[in-house]
This record gives C-alpha cells, sequence and structure tokens, in this order.
C-alpha cells in the first residue's frame, strides 16, 4: 500500500510534491529528521506579560504549527478576512514542513515565575575569542525553526505564525538558509567548497540520540525536559573574498580534509569516500592532519575530548549579500542539538585558535532549550513546563 503522506509523482507531473512529518511525537521533528532543503530560524521577544498570556501563546503555536505540518484547507468564514494567506493556494500541501519550538534563557527571568524551572545549563550566549556577536542579531526568549522541502511553504509558515501571534511576539531576528545538493556526490558542500556536515551520529539510532542529543529522565534536568535538547545557532559569516586567495592545499590543511572528495588528508585519491574516519593515532605531531585544523580541534580524539566531541548537525548556508559597503554577505548558520549544552562549548572553545579563524566571523546566534513533543491533540508546546 502507498503512502499517500510520502508519495511523489512521477517526472513531469504537474502535481507539488508533498509529504507529511508527523507533527505528534515525544521529541519534536525537525531535530532527529533529515535536513529539508530550506530552513528559517526566527528569534523572538516576548510582549505577552502574564502566565496566562504565555499559555495562550503556546497553545497558539501549537494549533497553527499542527495545521501547517499536516496540510488542508483553511476555514473560510463568510464576511471576514481571508484566514490564510492564499500563497500555497487554496488547498495547503504539507510539504514537509517541520516547526521547532526553543526556549532562550531569558524567558526565565521574573517575568513569569519559571526561573526554579530553567534547565540547568541553558545560559545566554557569550561571545568566544574572536566573536563579533551583535546584540540585534543574537539571543531572544523564544526560537522557531522552520523547514521545508521549498522556500514558498517556509515563508508561507512564517506569515501565518506571525500574523497569530501578533500582540504576544516580536521579532528579534531572524535568518533564512538553504542546504545545498551534493556535488557531485556524498554529502552537501558549503560556500566555501567543502563537504559540511561529514561527521554526525547516526539519526536512525535510537540508543545513539538518547545518549548525545536527548535528555534523558531522572537526571539534574527537571522533569518536563525530559524528551528535549539543547540547540545552538551560530550565525558565521564568511571572509570569501579572503578564502578565494588562498590555494586548494592551504585550504584542505585548513579544514583537515580534501576539497573535491572531503576524505581525510592520508587519502589522495579524488575518489576516496568522505565517510573515512581520520584516524590521529598515527600523527601525533599533526605532520598529515594539522593539530589546529578544523576537524581536528573539532574531535581530536583524544581520552579528556571525548565527551565533549559528539554534537548532532543540521546547518544551513545563508546569503545576505550586499552588506553596506558593497561586498558579499554569504556564510553558514551553523545549527546544533547536544543532551548537554556544555559539550558544544567545550568544542567551540578548542576552536578559538583554528587555522579557520581568519576566515570567519560569528556574529549573532543564540543558546535554546529545544521543548519535548508534543504527544497528541490534548497536549502543547511547554505543557509540562507551565502546569
Amino acid at each position: 500500500m502507498i503512502n499517500r503522506d510520502l508519495a511523489v509523482p512521477a517526472a513531469g507531473s504537474d502535481t507539488p510534491r508533498s509529504r507529511r512529518i508527523p507533527f505528534h511525537g515525544y521529541h519534536q521533528a525537525g531535530i532527529a529528521t533529515p535536513p529539508q532543503r530550506v530552513a528559517t530560524f526566527l528569534s523572538f521577544d516576548l510582549v505577552a506579560t502574564s502566565r496566562g498570556e504565555l499559555v495562550d501563546l503556546f497553545r497558539t503555536l501549537t494549533s497553527r504549527a499542527r495545521f501547517l505540518t499536516a496540510g488542508g484547507t483553511p476555514p473560510k468564514r463568510p464576511g471576514s478576512p481571508p484566514s490564510d494567506s492564499g500563497i500555497l493556494g487554496p488547498n495547503l500541501v504539507p510539504d514537509g514542513l517541520t516547526v521547532t519550538v526553543g526556549l532562550g534563557a531569558s524567558l526565565f527571568d521574573g517575568r513569569f515565575g519559571l526561573a526554579p524551572s530553567k534547565p540547568v545549563q541553558l545560559v545566554t550566549m557569550t561571545p568566544f575569542l574572536h566573536d563579533d556577536l551583535d546584540p540585534a542579531l543574537s539571543g531572544g526568549d523564544l526560537l522557531v525553526q522552520l523547514c521545508a522541502d521549498n522556500r514558498d511553504t517556509v515563508v508561507h509558515a512564517v506569515i501565518d505564525l506571525v500574523t497569530h501571534t501578533a500582540g504576544a511576539l516580536a521579532l528579534h531576528w531572524r535568518i533564512d538558509g538553504q542546504r545545498n545538493p551534493p556535488r557531485p556526490v556524498g554529502v552537501r558542500r558549503d560556500w566555501f567548497g567543502f563537504k559540511d556536515g561529514i561527521a554526525n551520529p547516526d539519526i536512525s539510532d535510537p540508543a545513539q540520540l538518547n545518549q548525545v542529543v536527548w535528555v534523558q529522565p531522572h537526571t539534574k534536568e527537571p522533569s518536563w525536559a525530559a524528551g528535549g535538547t539543547y540547540q545552538v545557532v551560530r550565525i558565521v559569516h564568511f571572509n570569501i573574498e579572503d578564502w578565494q586567495k588562498v590555494p586548494a592545499a592551504a585550504q584542505e590543511r585548513i579544514f583537515g580534509r580534501r576539497k573535491v572528495s572531503g576524505a581525510p588528508l592520508y587519502a589522495n585519491s579524488p575518489d576516496a569516500s568522505d565517510l573515512l574516519d581520520p584516524i590521529y593515532t598515527n600523527d601525533p605531531q599533526g605532520l598529515i592532519t594539522p593539530l589546529d585544523c578544523h576537524i581536528r580541534l573539532a574531535n581530536p580524539q583524544t581520552p579528556q575530548t571525548a565527551s565533549t566531541s559528539t554534537i548532532l548537525r543540521r546547518s544551513y548556508d545563508y546569503d545576505r549579500s550586499p552588506q553596506e559597503d558593497g561586498s558579499l554577505d554569504l556564510g553558514h548558520a551553523f545549527v546544533c542539538y547536544q543532551r548537554e549544552l556544555h559539550t558544544y562549548i567545550a568544542m567551540q572553545t578548542r576552536l578559538e585558535e583554528e587555522r579557520l579563524v581568519p576566515y570567519v566571523s560569528p556574529r549573532g546566534g543564540g543558546y535554546f532549550f529545544d521543548l519535548p513533543g508534543v504527544r497528541d491533540d490534548q497536549d502543547y508546546y511547554a505543557r509540562g513546563l507551565l502546569t
């Protein structure tokens, strides 16, 4: 039997491709979901001032996300303005849409009495050594991550959610991203021309995800947080003009991988697999893979760093060109999830002295705690936190 939610039309069909990713579950979709092609990250500040208004907000977000990810016909009310923007046509297709909601540390201040229930490791992002964080592009009370197979679906969801939460949320910052197709094969490339996101946990392995991504019950975290995860968003500008002046061989030693294949530096064939493990035990001095290259500092493969070397990456590339001076503004919306925020902070601290530093400029983002999933039609975002 064909699953109509996942069916793909035959080549040449005018019917839009539509697949539905389940909204309900113990975990939110959009985290261990295979990444869709496009994404938008929306950071909001809360305008709501009472606990009751906060509950209403999360109920509204839940109902809209539930409808948008399922698709269907928007309701029509005679004599009233349209309930939908109409940019997707009269009937919405799910289009692989996921809506993922995270909470910033600032939500747990004195406004709503939530401080005692704050996730243990949740803090406001502070600059690392070479960061140039813009307050207008950083932080926020609430993060909404929208991912889908096509850009118009994401834009439609942005319009819908902003419209239905007007008066409760104010947009703080936004970043739009895309995932480039693999060229020629394997893993996609970023704007530097290197394959990105090669080393990742197996999202089909629940045991591995429970170990490195999902907060577990009966830990130091508040009970409501089980099933959630810590999310990091880093908006990293790429200095493309300077990067293009660097010879390819030098670029490879900055990253620690071959540019064409994505394979470790010990592999010379352009057809080598990007899944080969960059083993460092036979290279203690960094003669093959430099000690300060990107991949080796991210995961040095030492006993001391083993517990802070595994994150689930789900990043997107952005293009906001031109800047005020007319130069390119291309970069990376680096996104990752981990059971403990300290894992990422330790990893990024190791990268403060990497060879890539002159070519990247982190400018914004934040730390968020992604809520556990919405279990069923009676549940809503943050119910465990607010009741």
